[in-house]
């Protein structure tokens, strides 16, 4: 089987950069595209106010700018591997539906992601975005845990 759309969620962490040297393996080998993207969550409050007034909310901008620099880096990190890859932020009220619905429009046939290992109360209150996207998508996923 070849991949060639890999899409590759990150959430700004060191850890969900541990995917780089896998991807740019597989990418290599497949001739893939990649695409990273990092999810920007709308609390259903703050939302109601950015969908009426447009993206003037200074709270929303000063994350929309963290996420797009979390994007640039890991994007130069790519590069700096040889692999250009592209860049999407999205937007939702869920992480992992929010990518779900990225997998299906962008057409990607394989996610590769880092998974922080957490286990007990901190996955109870955290939850694992591996995990959920795991049931939500019939998608292969590549889970790397380090």
């Amino acid at each position: 089987m070849a991949y060639h759309n890999i899409l590759v969620p990150i959430d700004g962490s060191e850890n969900s950069l541990n995917v780089i040297k896998p991807v740019i393996e597989l990418a290599k080998i497949f001739n893939s595209k990649v695409t990273i993207v990092q999810v920007m969550t709308l609390d259903p409050y703050i939302a109601a106010e950015y969908m009426v007034s447009g993206p003037s909310n200074q709270l929303i901008e000063r994350a929309r700018n963290f996420i797009q620099a979390n994007l640039n880096t890991a994007k130069e990190k790519f590069a700096a591997e040889g692999l250009d890859v592209e860049t999407k932020l999205l937007e939702g009220e869920s992480i992992s539906r929010t990518i779900a619905k990225a997998i299906e429009e962008l057409g990607s046939d394989l996610v590769v992601i880092s998974s922080h290992g957490r286990s007990g109360f901190k996955k109870f209150i955290m939850g694992s975005v591996a995990q959920s996207l795991m049931t939500e998508i019939q998608t292969p996923i590549l889970v790397i845990k380090q």
